[in-house]
């Protein structure tokens, strides 16, 4: 998604451009996430800037591409103890709070804006700013609406090996040249990564997600619960610090670092996830408990049993670990810059992320 967005801008400037990726089709991070457009739990500053000009990007192109199943409603984080409850507040009363939308909602307020919610809560904190995509087909309808204009061109199943002077070499031996090369790596920091940064700043973070058979009704806003807190940095604070140590996670939240969130699909399955590891070697198979935690978690709101699970699986991104970064963007050369790390917010920020890399390059 990340180097789609960068072609779309650069196709929007009126460039030429030929995208070369490693895949045949996107089957990374890209199409491995929640597909939401995640304002709030953002950190104050150049982060919570770039995601809410992202937001407002990402509208303008649900208008034009509306096969990227961009659609707002928001998100509601429900809290059923009164330390969660104290966080939620501080969300609420902080000076930037406007900008993000939060509004802190009782918990028949919160059922009114979402029926579907009929669990156990007791409040719940309201970023109507929040929205969401369809992560599996958002990147092919962006593709497809470039191919439309005549000026892009993909090439899949290929691999970058070079990079020289405005030129680069693919694994088929075909060199393509141009006015300037945008790398986006994604989770890929090996390799021909390596040679150019060797010391970046980036690590990989793997993760479980899941995905149901249609709920049956409409969730009309996406649904995080009250570990998010301890997860997105918007929170920090005493209120947060209280409840990291009043109220720890449970044994296999905690092991698996984990957060519920559930977003509605088009075809009315929920998105349910996730686990963050951070250590490698990564395993190379999914583990049940976190499963099975989401699944508590997600019918104890909904107050009704979940639809039956009909995929699994599990994913890798780059996150760039330097404080204040959003993503590692570091120039090669005069003509080749580097865009990687974009980490748990690369759905989100994507659009701002290759905004920002335009501008800098002059395009």
């Amino acid at each position: 998604m990340l180097g789609t967005m960068h072609a779309w801008q650069a196709v929007e400037r009126g460039h030429e451009v030929v995208h070369i990726e490693r895949e045949e089709q996107a089957r990374g991070a890209s199409v491995r996430n929640f597909g939401l457009v995640w304002v709030s739990g953002r950190s104050a500053g150049p982060e919570l800037d770039t995601a809410l000009r992202a937001r407002e990007l990402w509208e303008g192109l649900g208008a034009r591409v509306p096969a990227l199943g961009f659609r707002t409603g928001g998100s509601l984080t429900v809290v059923r103890t009164e330390a969660e409850l104290a966080v939620a507040e501080a969300a609420a009363a902080r000076t930037d709070a406007g900008a993000r939308g939060f509004e802190l909602l009782t918990a028949a307020e919160a059922r009114a804006l979402n029926p579907a919610l009929r669990g156990d809560f007791t409040a719940a904190l309201w970023c109507r700013r929040d929205a969401s995509v369809e992560p599996r087909t958002a990147q092919r309808a962006l593709r497809e609406a470039l191919c439309a204009s005549g000026r892009y061109t993909f090439l899949g199943g290929r691999e970058v090996r070079d990079v020289t002077d405005r030129s680069v070499r693919d694994d088929h031996g075909a060199t393509h040249t141009g006015d300037c090369v945008v790398l986006c790596t994604g989770a890929w920091l090996g390799g021909l990564v390596r040679e150019l940064v060797s010391d970046a700043p980036v690590r990989r973070v793997r993760l479980q997600m899941m995905q149901t058979a249609p709920l049956g009704e409409e969730l009309t806003t996406s649904v995080a619960d009250a570990d998010s807190f301890r997860y997105y940095p918007a929170y920090g604070g005493a209120a947060l610090d209280a409840l990291n140590s009043g109220q720890p996670q449970p044994p296999v939240a905690a092991e698996h670092a984990m957060q519920l969130l559930m977003v509605q699909r088009a075809d009315g399955g929920l998105t349910i996830g996730d686990t963050h590891a951070y250590a490698t070697p990564f395993d190379f198979d999914t583990v049940e408990d976190p499963y099975e935690h989401l699944a508590e978690v997600a019918e104890r709101l909904l107050g009704r049993p979940l639809p039956p699970v009909r995929r699994r699986w599990a994913g890798v991104y780059a996150q760039c670990v330097e404080p204040g970064r959003v993503v590692l963007r570091h120039r090669v050369d005069e003509a080749t810059v580097l865009v990687t790390g974009p980490g748990g917010r690369g759905m989100t920020c994507s659009p701002a992320i290759a905004e920002t890399t335009a501008d800098e390059l002059g395009w």
